[in-house]
């Protein structure tokens, strides 16, 4: 008679339920939470989340992966057999350091529209990420928000008297339709402007070279774009006519026809970022998903995927989406390498991102490329991709 029936449990259901445990290693990772008894640093509350379990644990994942992202160089790797006569210059101790992982930086527009504008405009500013591609949202949001600010507003508020109001939402956010009164007043010059060198002095319009030109001509510091063609950061939105910039060219065609974007040199220069990025690394940090999450994720496929990768998203995998998938299925692609350490959160990005940030690129232990590495890191990307 064993133990359990000795003491009246059935020894069926002891069987089931008093399963033996395996025992797990010493050092196996514990479930623990920050004591809020130690205070409440920053950096100590999200250290903690690895060991916290849930989606906080997936959050304590992206940190890390960031960080391996950004730390990496290529002075982390070893001199490969006959790379030295190849390319002579990968053996200076110099460049291998200034190399750096080239980061790709996506978004969707309702990000621009919230202040999530702001952590994005921190890192292009301080060339932190190396390629961004955005929504068209993306990018006339971020113009718009210099001449007039968004609003906020609640998700209750009743569409059809926003409407009678001149009142749009996004979300718990309102832009009135006067700013995009003032987008079109500030924008339309512009293009005439663009068709004239286009006419005259035979420029190739392309969405990423619009996308600079407006950069430059908004000539404001809370801009994401300024500081895109201050730096000399590519901007890709192979979507750009879906939205109000869509809207103004549009517009444009009856005022003042003509203008001409390529699209196709475009993605010639994204898939080129990656596939041309040699000796460097490549990662992507991806906020929301569609056009922005696949263009990058495909331009990657190009070199047999990116290297390191965070996802954050609240979109789901059951029904097929390339917005809810998980890094795994684009492992399947080629579009993330097979030996990477992908990690996908699923969060709001207007709360998880800026914690990441808090911890990776605005880190007290991480600083941004000073000029003269700068220019080593150029001479790098020289070698790899058109520009």
């Amino acid at each position: 008679m064993g133990a359990s029936a000795a003491n009246g449990v059935p020894e069926t259901a002891a069987q089931a339920v008093l399963v033996p445990s395996e025992q797990l290693p010493e050092d196996a990772p514990t479930i623990r939470g920050h004591d809020f008894n130690d205070g409440c640093d920053l950096d100590t509350l999200l250290g903690s989340m690895l060991r916290t379990g849930l989606q906080a644990t997936a959050l304590g994942q992206a940190i890390n992966e960031a960080n391996r992202m950004i730390r990496w160089r290529l002075a982390d790797e070893p001199l490969q057999p006959g790379e030295a006569e190849q390319h002579p210059e990968r053996a200076d101790p110099a460049f291998r350091a200034a190399c750096r992982t080239k980061i790709f930086l996506g978004y969707t527009s309702n990000l621009v529209s919230a202040g999530v504008r702001e952590h994005i405009r921190y890192l292009v500013q301080h060339r932190m990420v190396d390629v961004i591609v955005t929504t068209a949202g993306g990018v006339e949001e971020d113009y718009i928000k210099c001449m007039a600010p968004t609003y906020l507003g609640d998700f209750q508020l009743k569409g059809a008297d926003l409407r009678r109001r001149g009142l749009n939402r996004i979300g718990n956010m309102l832009v009135p339709n006067s700013n995009y009164c003032k987008f079109e007043d500030w924008v339309i010059p512009i293009f005439d402007a663009m068709l004239r060198e286009q006419r005259e002095q035979g420029v190739h319009w392309t969405p990423s070279k619009m996308i600079a030109r407006l950069g430059r001509e908004i000539n404001h510091p809370d801009s994401i774009y300024y500081w895109a063609w201050k730096n000399d950061i590519p901007v890709f939105c192979p979507a750009l006519t879906d939205g109000s910039l869509g809207d103004m060219l549009f517009f444009h065609t009856y005022k003042n026809p003509g203008l001409i974007l390529d699209i196709v040199q475009d993605i010639r220069l994204m898939n080129d970022h990656a596939m041309k990025a040699a000796p460097r690394k490549t990662g992507a940090i991806i906020l929301g998903g569609g056009v922005p999450k696949h263009h990058i994720c495909n331009a990657n496929l190009m070199k047999n995927g990116a290297d390191f990768a965070v996802f954050l998203n609240t979109a789901q995998e059951f029904d097929g989406s390339d917005s809810g998938a998980r890094p795994d299925e684009a492992v399947s692609w080629g579009k993330i390498r097979a030996d990477a350490q992908p990690v996908k959160v699923c969060g709001d990005a207007s709360i998880l991102f800026p914690l990441i940030i808090s911890q990776t690129f605005a880190s007290k232990n991480w600083e941004p490329k000073p000029a003269a590495e700068q220019q080593q890191a150029n001479g790098c990307q020289e070698e790899g991709a058109a520009q």
